[in-house]
């Protein structure tokens, strides 16, 4: 009987139409979790650690990002799986993203104060832990709450509250630094997602029902690794293609080293420079996000995915290649116009092609891809920058590892061609290997 009534209220909830402020609030979480790492990773983190050490800068970033992805490729399933199966008289989500956001303040006010290397790679691990602790339940909310003819607009809006969020932590980080100090700064970062917490929780409904619980809790968390995945081609290799593609998203990390060592600015002018292009990269995100999501559901996602991962492969190319700061600036451009049109099309696609009984625990899998993109591509692009600026001169470290983010970019495209875009419904099983769409050349 639990099982039918959890199955009628997602039915219920599901059937109709959303309102667009529905769809806004179910976005708004973004902007907060994104105003955190985007403050972080790109301005306070960057900047701390080329103060430290500025010689292996490159590869302490590859190492703090290596261990907070760790966190999150644990948690996010984990706890997503968990709350697939949890019933409260708030939801199933919710709990989950309470908690995670209150322990975000703690942490973040721990990495506010701490500035030796050891201190800043404990809590920000901690802060991994909680953040994804939040983020695995709530990424379940579109696949579970969304009807199929809604989901290339849920998701622009997805888009969109991500680089709006990367606008407000980098533009705080940068401002905030020089009039209240970066302690205050970072934990100004933190106020935002909880007011983005607090708007998400109490105008969301999501129901109170979930299927029922066969096994243990500890059985349920350790089945979000279950071997059953394997059969799971498409997630697989959408996985692939998710850490790849945001790998190079986050060349931006090595934007203070690119304006300062390759373009020879001074350390104000290069936190203003890496704050203009993300501006820029944001706005454009932010244009490309709701077209992208409805050309998706047009002309299908994978298409305009290979469209956005041509845009951004030759805007990496020319960051690589630029002789001045201001065509290193232009040539953010059609970067900023393909990330928004792949986080769009992208996040379709994984409602699509994700087994709908278990969304928390398959949305958290596939986000894993988001957790290891950045440190993948840092412990990749970390040592090359390192390597090159030691081996052939400083200015040329940096451009290494653009074209790394380049090289990424193009193989994500490739994966891409290994993902049968089929939407699956719930209940559905696996299909085989054998089955999946034949693979076209991206054009």
């Amino acid at each position: 009987m639990r099982r039918v009534m959890a199955d009628r209220t997602t039915a219920a909830l599901r059937g109709a139409s959303l309102p667009l402020r529905q769809l806004l609030t179910l976005s708004i979480y973004w902007l907060g979790i994104q105003t955190i790492w985007g403050g972080l990773n790109l301005i306070v983190i960057p900047s701390r650690l080329d103060a430290l050490n500025r010689e292996s800068s490159g590869t302490m970033m590859g190492i703090l990002l290596i261990l907070g992805a760790l966190a999150a490729i644990i948690v996010q399933p984990t706890v997503g799986v968990i709350s697939d199966y949890t019933i409260s008289r708030w939801g199933r989500r919710k709990p989950y993203i309470v908690i995670g956001t209150a322990f975000d303040m703690l942490f973040l006010a721990g990495l506010a104060l701490g500035n030796q290397f050891l201190a800043i790679l404990a809590f920000y691990f901690l802060l991994q832990v909680s953040s994804n602790f939040a983020q695995g339940p709530f990424q379940g909310y579109v696949p579970d709450l969304v009807p199929a003819r809604q989901v290339g607009l849920a998701s622009g809006l997805m888009g969109l509250m991500l680089a709006l969020g990367t606008i407000v932590g980098v533009g705080l980080a940068t401002v905030g630094g020089g009039i209240i100090g970066e302690p205050l700064t970072v934990m100004t970062l933190g106020v935002v997602e909880l007011g983005t917490m607090v708007l998400l929780v109490t105008t969301v409904r999501e129901g109170s029902d979930a299927p029922p619980r066969t096994r243990s809790w500890p059985q349920v968390a350790l089945s979000a690794w279950g071997r059953d995945i394997l059969q799971q081609r498409d997630v697989l290799w959408l996985l692939l293609v998710r850490l790849l593609f945001l790998g190079a998203y986050n060349a931006t990390v090595f934007g203070y080293a690119y304006f300062t060592r390759t373009q020879g600015l001074g350390d104000q002018e290069a936190k203003d420079t890496v704050f203009l292009a993300t501006a820029i990269v944001g706005a454009l995100t932010l244009l490309a996000a709701l077209p992208g999501g409805r050309l998706s559901d047009r002309f299908g996602r994978r298409p305009v995915i290979w469209a956005a991962s041509g845009l951004c492969t030759l805007a990496l190319v020319g960051v690589t290649l630029a002789p001045s700061r201001e065509l290193a600036i232009a040539a953010w451009v059609p970067f900023g116009i393909g990330i928004g049109t792949f986080l769009s099309a992208d996040w379709a696609l994984m409602a699509d092609v994700i087994p709908k009984d278990a969304t928390g625990r398959y949305m958290g899998i596939l986000n894993a891809g988001t957790a290891m993109a950045g440190p993948v591509y840092a412990a990749i692009g970390g040592p090359i920058l390192d390597f090159v600026a030691g081996s052939y001169g400083d200015p040329l470290g940096p451009r290494a590892a653009m074209l790394t983010a380049a090289a990424f970019v193009a193989l994500s495209g490739l994966a891409l061609t290994r993902v049968n875009p089929r939407r699956r419904e719930a209940g559905e099983p696996a299909a085989p290997a054998e089955a999946a769409a034949p693979a076209p050349s991206p054009a």
